[in-house]
């Protein structure tokens, strides 16, 4: 494995941090998961816009313009030799001392790992994933911006520790109004006689890539989309209901709570969204050779 670490290319035991870093320190950085498949990097412009925007958002100044980065993106993968995988891609403030002040960091950190990724087991995309309800209520905007994908996801964390010792695939999060949010590391639709509904931005979840490419395939496919605030009732009385993320793709819920969802099998605007998906991902890309 070759590792990107601000401009150089190291194995995986040479490839290392300071211990003052702000991203190891404080959680002080920003981050993105991106996909490739069969030699293309599935909507990598869109990553990278995210990535600088975040990186605005908090005032961190990425020491790469966005052609640099793209390029350093796909010499990681052309360094690992790669054909199909996943990009982890981050920015730190970079190395400071002990105190918070982030003007002490006088050069942001940035390393790229590209490697594998399997997030669910393929049985969970046939016949479909529990979800339960967490505790861990999202972080509001008034705090944190869900918008930025931080390296802070220690709120992300505890609901996925929540949903893993209750034996669910996933945990849904609330925000503090008790409305839908979304899951601990997706987007959640809902599906109701023929329509798709999921939660607005506004409600605390993070503007997702795959979330947008739900969309576009929607009004592709025919099928309308609107985004109002959802409670988990509206999850419980749904026909189907659905998942989407870089990692997790668009993936099938079939229980929430222990209430089955529908039928309790994968519905057929679901099945019809997976299945156009792959066809996008099989034909759509960055050419990364």
């Amino acid at each position: 494995m070759k590792i990107y670490l601000d401009g150089k290319y190291y194995g995986k035991e040479e490839a290392k941090i300071s211990v003052f870093d702000h991203g190891l320190l404080y959680g002080d950085g920003v981050f993105e998961g991106i996909r490739f498949y069969h030699d293309r990097v599935f909507r990598l412009a869109e990553h990278i816009d995210r990535l600088y925007d975040s990186a605005k958002a908090i005032c961190l100044n990425i020491p790469l313009e966005r052609a640099a980065m793209i390029e350093a993106v796909l010499e990681t993968i052309r360094q690992n030799e790669l054909h199909d995988g996943y990009v982890r891609l981050v920015v730190t403030r970079g190395c400071g001392d002990l105190g918070l002040n982030p003007a002490l960091c006088s050069r942001a950190t940035v390393f790229i790992i590209a490697s594998r990724i399997t997030l669910y087991p393929e049985e969970m995309y046939r016949n479909g994933l529990s979800v339960v309800t967490c505790a861990t209520r999202r972080i509001p905007h008034g705090a944190l911006s869900p918008m930025v994908k931080s390296l802070n996801y220690l709120n992300n964390v505890l609901a996925k520790i929540e949903a893993q010792l209750a034996g669910a695939g996933e945990g849904l999060m609330l925000n503090e109004q008790g409305f839908v949010a979304e899951c601990t590391g997706d987007n959640i639709f809902t599906v109701k006689k023929g329509e798709i509904f999921t939660p607005p931005i506004s409600s605390g979840a993070l503007a997702g890539i795959t979330r947008q490419v739900a969309f576009e395939m929607a009004a592709e496919l025919g099928f309308r989309i609107s985004e109002p605030e959802m409670t988990r009732y509206d999850i419980f009385t749904a026909d189907e209901c659905f998942l989407t993320g870089t990692a997790a793709e668009v993936i099938p819920v079939v229980t929430l709570d222990s209430r089955v969802i529908g039928d309790g099998v994968p519905g057929p605007i679901t099945r019809r969204l997976m299945e156009r998906f792959h066809q996008l991902t099989e034909t759509m890309g960055t050419a990364i050779y």
